[in-house]
């Protein structure tokens, strides 16, 4: 492992716990007003390329060479990953920095190190010294955050990184590291406009993180996307695991105490496992998680025990706070929010909501403009009561817009202008042993956890 502290041609130490005349908010004001999130607003903000992040990361020392890490890119299925594997690293001992995207509430969500947000003072003294720098190279607000965390990571000694792409991952900034080992979960049909309208295409893109001579974890054969991976493993001179044929889930089921089991055959023999992340759709990404453990295992240098694996797991939302992946905010009646938002993950949910008990189910449901809407409505149950919303950004579909669009697929409902009065009329009509689930975006989700 590199040990060196990033260098550059400026004194950052002076900055750092300087009361400067930035505070955090009017930090993050500069930052979402300056260098547009896609999140937010879409396509305008997205910059694919790795021309700019390699130049930043040279003015600051390169701090990405400074720790060891582990890439991760997918459609559907990589946040999950992401925290499981850095709750499971940091219960074995190891300072783990975890980086992920988009954030629900807050920026620093974004950038961890063992599951504690990056500290206010750290984002505006970063900001604050880097302004003139960026306002030169006109990077992109992803570029930005990129850079901040492997500079952040660097300054905080930590001992290994658990990286998750963006957007695709061929262009994605966080393409800028050599890992240890690369990952790819479940591919779906996201992002369509700028990374392919096919399975083969997009798989393309994703394969676009596998480097020569690095280990490539793949979290499930689909027919489709499987000789895109070989074939970019080979070129690459990589060994390749598909996670699903290392890994057999035998059962997965909701535990009384609310954690999921998973019930797994491998090579360690057969063990059974608990997540606190509860949801069927958990079992896609257990392979993988498990396939990388025992990657990393097979090294002499990484020393994951048994106990870690399975107490990591099970406290991986405590350990690094993820939140809104089957998220039960209330009982009598419940209440959910899950952040799947396009077709594959919209089924997982779906058929999460089927397993669940209930009498009538009420959905609030709101969305961004560019997704498939004519392909993801037609999985909700007709028969549900449906409050249509839109969360507080430009890439908001209006409410009503949507309603139109759900009629068309026989689901009727009303339309609310805010998320908070959607979900209020549902707790009105809802009664004691129904459901009300709350999804279709990230932004959506936002809003109602607190």
């Amino acid at each position: 492992m590199n040990s060196q502290q990033p260098q550059s041609g400026i004194n950052r130490n002076a900055f750092i716990g300087i009361n400067t005349n930035m505070s955090y908010q009017s930090t993050l004001s500069y930052l979402f007003t300056r260098y547009p999130m896609f999140q937010r607003i879409g396509g305008s903000a997205y910059k694919p390329g790795l021309d700019t992040i390699r130049d930043m990361a040279a003015h600051y020392g390169n701090p990405h060479l400074c720790f060891p890490s582990i890439h991760i890119a997918g459609t559907n299925g990589k946040g999950s990953v992401s925290h499981m594997l850095a709750s499971v690293l940091q219960q074995a001992g190891y300072k783990t920095g975890l980086f992920t995207s988009p954030h629900l509430k807050d920026f620093r969500e974004r950038i961890r190190v063992n599951g504690e947000i990056i500290p206010q003072q750290a984002v505006i003294d970063f900001t604050e010294e880097g302004k003139p720098y960026f306002e030169t190279v006109h990077p992109s607000f992803f570029e930005i955050t990129t850079l901040m965390a492997m500079d952040y990571f660097a300054r905080s000694g930590v001992q290994i990184a658990v990286i998750e792409t963006g957007m695709g991952g061929r262009l994605d900034s966080t393409n800028l590291i050599t890992p240890l080992v690369s990952v790819i979960t479940q591919i779906g049909k996201d992002h369509k406009e700028y990374l392919g309208d096919t399975l083969e295409i997009i798989a393309q893109e994703k394969a676009g993180i596998i480097k020569p001579g690095v280990p490539v974890i793949i979290g499930e054969t689909q027919p489709e996307t499987a000789p895109v991976f070989q074939e970019k493993a080979a070129q690459q001179k990589c060994s390749l695991v598909f996670a699903d044929q290392l890994y057999t889930l035998t059962e997965s089921s909701l535990h009384p105490d609310g954690m999921q089991k998973f019930c797994v055959e491998g090579p360690e023999g057969n063990q059974n496992l608990f997540s606190d992340l509860p949801g069927n759709y958990q079992k896609k990404n257990i392979p993988p998680v498990l396939a990388v453990l025992h990657r990393l295992t097979q090294e002499n240098t990484w020393k994951i025990s048994p106990e870690a694996l399975r107490e990591g797991l099970k406290n991986t939302r405590n350990k690094t706070g993820l939140r809104g992946r089957w998220e039960i905010l209330d009982t009598h009646p419940m209440v959910v929010c899950d952040t799947g938002h396009n077709a594959e993950g919209i089924r997982y949910v779906t058929e999460q909501i089927r397993n669940t008990p209930h009498k009538r189910l009420h959905l609030v449901l709101g969305f961004v403009k560019d997704k498939d809407i004519g392909a993801i409505l037609p999985l909700f149950p007709s028969e549900a009561e449906y409050y249509f919303t839109q969360p507080s950004v430009e890439r908001a579909l209006n409410a009503q817009t949507l309603k139109e669009k759900a009629f068309l697929t026989g689901r009727n409902g009303k339309a609310f202008d805010s998320v908070s009065d959607a979900l209020q009329e549902a707790r009105k009509q809802a009664h004691p042993e129904d459901m009300i689930f709350i999804g279709g975006s990230n932004f959506v989700v936002a809003e109602v956890i607190s």
